[in-house]
């Protein structure tokens, strides 16, 4: 009846209005970024064309248990918690004050469901985030906190096509999907350390 597509904030690339909303330009700076978009195309065209409800939801950063340190696809929270519960410093690609509107699985998840049962949205993208943006330097020192780590981070040369700053306005999900995020950043930290903390 309705396919939720699983969009990318990437798609926003450097735009320099914060936070970023659905109606903004986009500026994709990757492939993968240009992917997203496209699909998100493609998922308009048929609901346009041939009835088939679709909504793609926009994820930022998205963060949680069971995310593997070791793939390609890994986000910078499980590198830094397995890093500092090895004991090791991570490195930091660039000067750490790069934001990032990190947000728990379980909100992303709740914005999905709503998405498949939410009337009136087919053909619409929707931001899934939390409305507010920390740094990696800012990240980095909560983990240390929560983990009780003494080690400071390494810095790296910045990765080419990494956005500077992203932070989701979250105001039309909320309109249409009645999404609100319900777990705090230092909450869905807490989680997911222990549940790293708790495999072998």
């Amino acid at each position: 009846r309705r396919l939720v597509f699983a969009g990318s904030s990437s798609i926003y690339g450097n735009a320099a209005v914060l936070p970023k909303r659905e109606d903004m330009r986009p500026q994709p700076l990757t492939p993968y970024a240009l992917q997203k978009l496209v699909s998100e195309q493609y998922c308009q065209m048929f609901t346009r064309l041939y009835g088939l409800e679709t909504v793609s939801i926009r994820y930022f950063n998205v963060f949680g248990p069971r995310q593997d340190p070791g793939s390609p696809y890994s986000g910078v929270i499980s590198l830094f918690i397995k890093a500092l519960l090895d004991g090791r410093a991570p490195t930091i690609h660039g000067d750490g004050g790069q934001t990032r509107d990190f947000t728990y699985v379980a909100n992303v998840v709740d914005g999905v469901l709503r998405a498949v049962e939410a009337p009136g949205v087919a053909g619409e993208a929707f931001n899934v985030a939390t409305n507010s943006r920390v740094s990696l330097n800012e990240l980095f020192a909560i983990l240390k906190g929560i983990i009780g780590a003494s080690v400071e981070p390494e810095y790296g040369p910045a990765r080419v096509g990494d956005v500077r700053d992203s932070q989701a306005d979250i105001t039309k999900a909320t309109q249409r999907l009645a999404y609100a995020p319900s777990v705090s950043l230092e909450e869905g930290l807490r989680r997911t350390v222990d549940w790293f903390r708790g495999q072998p």
